[in-house]
């Protein structure tokens, strides 16, 4: 239990368009809310509730998350999904 892989095999990076400072900031709000650490500033390490990945933000406009681990039972899908959701709320959708 609590096992986590390198994630070799298929979590693409994840990417974000339309992320203002704003929604950047209530993402991150809702990320630790969620159980995950959040490093400061515009790129860094998201760890917690089974994954590591590391984000990198332009500062007005595009997010990139890359999964690096993940626990044994996370699925891809299951990381993206939840991260959508958050943004989408962020957004106002």
């Amino acid at each position: 239990m609590g096992e986590r892989k390198l994630d070799t095999e298929g979590c693409q990076g994840i990417r974000f368009r339309n992320v203002t400072p704003d929604v950047f900031s209530c993402l991150k709000k809702k990320l630790q809310a969620y159980g995950i650490k959040v490093q400061p500033g515009n790129s860094g390490v998201l760890e917690g509730n089974g994954i590591v990945a590391h984000f990198s933000w332009d500062g007005g406009n595009n997010l990139l998350i890359e999964v690096k681990e993940r626990s044994l039972d996370t699925y891809c899908g299951q990381v993206s999904g939840k991260l959508r959701y958050f943004l989408r709320e962020c957004q106002g959708y």
